[in-house]
């Protein structure tokens, strides 16, 4: 199954999706310029083999739910979310305000 859904953030709209799969769920919440993603986001990947989209991005580990998503700590973020003061160890709602 897979759900998205606006979340409203300092007034700001963004969109949650949830997908369901088999064992897992992936969890995402997007801006018009970048997102955060549970676990399997794969950052490395994004700096590295895909530089030249320059993408926007955040990973928080741990996490089972969007709300929780907003509320972790990200434990790596892309070069490109880092040119606009995006850091690991900030909370997942403040680096979509940033994005």
């Amino acid at each position: 199954m897979m759900e998205a859904k606006p979340i409203v953030i300092d007034g700001r709209t963004v969109i949650g999706i949830t997908v369901e799969l088999p064992k897992t769920t992936l969890i995402a919440i997007m801006t018009d310029n970048g997102y955060i993603m549970c676990g399997a986001l794969d950052v490395a990947l994004l700096n590295d083999r895909l530089k030249e989209r320059r993408i926007i991005a955040g990973r928080a580990v741990g996490v089972r739910t969007l709300e929780q998503l907003l509320e972790a700590p990200l434990e790596s973020v892309t070069h490109e979310a880092e040119k606009l003061g995006i850091h690991p160890g900030m909370k997942g709602r403040d680096a979509l305000l940033r994005m």
